[in-house]
């Protein structure tokens, strides 16, 4: 199993931050390039809460996806996180960790983004080596400075 561990240091409050992390505003930073939607079960509300099940589907150039993801951790503020499988066997994790910090200047969060992942097969993970790790990272980092936009509002 590979792991993507990235930090993202956003000039705003924790709350700030965090409104991002339901189901209707998550695709605006979350793969914005997919079209993406989410469909939420068991949730009991606009927000995700640990067990949900989401659904997320959507279009990247011709290819149409769509893959379940559970919460397994939620803590308003502060904690998501998701485990997910694909139709091709992929699986793993991705959390988001936020910590206020303060200065002077007032409140900003640090984002801690951990992404697990595993590509089944020999032949899966010899490609996940050689290219799909670097892609994958770099796509991680335009997420979170996609996040940073948003919650800093610059446009």
């Amino acid at each position: 199993m590979r792991r993507i561990v990235l930090t993202q240091i956003v000039v705003a409050a924790p709350e700030d931050v965090f409104i991002f992390f339901v189901p209707q505003w998550m695709p605006y930073w979350y793969g914005p390039e997919m079209r993406s939607s989410f469909e939420t079960q068991g949730c009991g509300g606009p927000e995700f809460r640990a067990g949900s099940k989401v659904r997320i589907s959507g279009r990247l150039a011709t290819r149409t996806f769509s893959h379940t993801a559970v919460v397994t951790a939620f803590e308003n503020g502060r904690l998501f996180e998701w485990r997910f499988e694909d139709a091709y066997g992929v699986r793993g994790s991705e959390r988001w960790e936020m910590e206020r910090l303060e200065n002077s200047s007032g409140a900003r969060t640090m984002i801690r983004f951990t992404n697990d992942c595993e590509v089944p097969g020999r032949f899966g993970r010899v490609i996940d080596w050689l290219l799909t790790r670097h892609a994958l990272a770099r796509r991680n980092r335009d997420y979170l400075n996609e996040l940073a936009r948003l919650a800093e509002r610059r446009p």
